[in-house]
């Protein structure tokens, strides 16, 4: 039987670290805590990790410079926690070799979400097998990779990471409708967590002309959502 995703927390804050692990525990993961680096190495000699969960501000070395050592003999996925504004931690990361990065103050369902995206982009049949990595639509442009929307005007718009996981999944499918349980599971998110429609409201408030009168994303009754433009995957 294939095993349950093994998440380590990195972080020198007890509460956080003990939300998040009861958290992903009760949600299917095995998940393991260090406060500093060398604890983190101590969990690391002794047991496989299939994720990281690192934060920028650590007593000792900084999660930055622990990044850029587990890069160099990990191919482990590491996702960063950065504080809010602090844009520069997030770009050195990311050029570190980090997968993604989460600002805090965060949720831990939108948490949850990357972790599982990006478990998914590093899963062997992902790599077998690779998803498109830009979809372009009605003049908007998804860059998965980035995980950045920019509209027809070239503007970046803002998205949560719940939002961009559902948004991906709605023009990975453009033109199939697909109820809230298959956006649920197909974007990553909790299954308890019935948000789809919230997300999509929010998704209709920023891209849509008029979110009253839809015409990227449509309800469809007693079925779900259907993305409606044609979309070209790059």
């Amino acid at each position: 039987m294939k095993s349950d995703p093994h998440i380590l927390i990195v972080d020198d804050d007890k509460g956080i670290r003990d939300l998040l692990q009861e958290f992903f525990q009760k949600r299917g993961l095995r998940a393991s805590v260090a406060a500093e680096g060398n604890e983190m190495e101590a969990v690391l000699r002794r047991a496989q990790v299939d994720l990281i969960v690192l934060d920028v501000m650590l007593p000792g070395k900084s999660g930055l410079e622990l990044c850029r050592e587990l890069r160099a003999r990990y191919p482990t996925p590491i996702i960063m926690l950065t504080a809010v504004n602090e844009t520069t931690d997030r770009v050195v990361g990311l050029e570190m070799g980090a997968d993604d990065y989460v600002p805090k103050p965060f949720d831990p369902r939108e948490l949850l979400a990357r972790i599982r995206a990006v478990l998914r982009r590093n899963s062997p049949q992902a790599r077998r097998d690779p998803q498109p990595q830009v979809y372009r639509f009605a003049g908007w442009t998804l860059d998965c990779a980035r995980r950045r929307l920019t509209s027809p005007a070239d503007v970046r718009v803002e998205l949560t990471a719940a939002e961009f996981n559902l948004l991906q999944t709605l023009a990975q499918s453009a033109q199939r409708v697909l109820s809230r349980e298959q956006l649920v599971e197909l974007s990553g998110g909790d299954s308890y967590d019935r948000s789809v429609d919230i997300l999509v409201s929010r998704l209709r408030r920023k891209m849509e002309d008029d979110p009253r009168r839809p015409k990227l994303i449509l309800t469809v009754r007693s079925g779900g959502y259907q993305f409606m433009p044609e979309t070209v995957a790059e």
